[in-house]
């Protein structure tokens, strides 16, 4: 799980960029949080990197989700088309393939709908 705080702009974007690029080699053909709780401020170039770092994680057979419960970040996720293209969820919830791992089917509980 990455955390981001404060603001994800283009004066911070380098670092953010560099920090999540390192995380989705490390964890290669993983599912990648990014808790996103402590933002206070994200761009259109924060959005924009995060779609670039999902397309990788992707390419390497992983994903990237995002954690997020600010209303204002979920509803400018929703106008940006980024809720679409990306998973957004609540909390942290177990790796897909262990969700409801008693039945075989994911317990809905361990996702919120938007």
């Amino acid at each position: 799980v990455l955390q981001a705080s404060g603001e994800i702009d283009l004066a911070t974007l380098p670092y953010f960029h560099d920090q999540l690029n390192r995380a989705i080699s490390l964890h290669v053909g993983a599912e990648v949080f990014v808790d996103l709780d402590g933002v206070t401020a994200l761009d259109d170039t924060g959005i924009g990197m995060l779609l670039g770092a999902a397309g990788r994680a992707r390419e390497h057979g992983g994903d990237l989700l995002l954690v997020c419960n600010s209303d204002r970040l979920r509803s400018r996720f929703s106008l940006t088309g980024l809720d679409r293209a990306m998973v957004v969820q609540a909390r942290v919830a177990l790796p897909r393939h262990h969700a409801g791992e008693r039945n075989g089917t994911p317990d809905r509980r361990d996702q919120k709908s938007s």
